[in-house]
């Protein structure tokens, strides 16, 4: 355990963010899996839809240091192919 002031400042502190970046990440699992329902209901329009919303979404994860850039990225090409298709089929 920590036993220095400092020390005990920076567990206090990462537990607060360990919290604050939990409910972010939720957030943006949230908006990925309205997403994928729509396009399993093979609904486009609401795909698209879910998609536009959780585009900012996902990058705002990205600039609060919840993902990395690369990986936010994938995310959203991932899900852009799949409603692609959607629209195609």
């Amino acid at each position: 355990m920590a036993n220095t002031r400092s020390a005990k400042k920076r567990v206090r502190q990462t537990a607060k963010r360990t919290l604050i970046n939990k409910s972010r990440r939720s957030r943006i699992r949230t908006f990925i899996r309205k997403v994928e329902e729509a396009i399993a209901a093979g609904d486009h329009e609401a795909a698209m839809a879910a998609l536009r919303a959780a585009q900012p979404e996902i990058m705002r994860g990205v600039s609060k240091g919840v993902f990395h850039k690369k990986t936010a990225a994938r995310k959203i090409s991932r899900l852009n192919h799949r409603v692609k298709a959607l629209a195609s089929s």
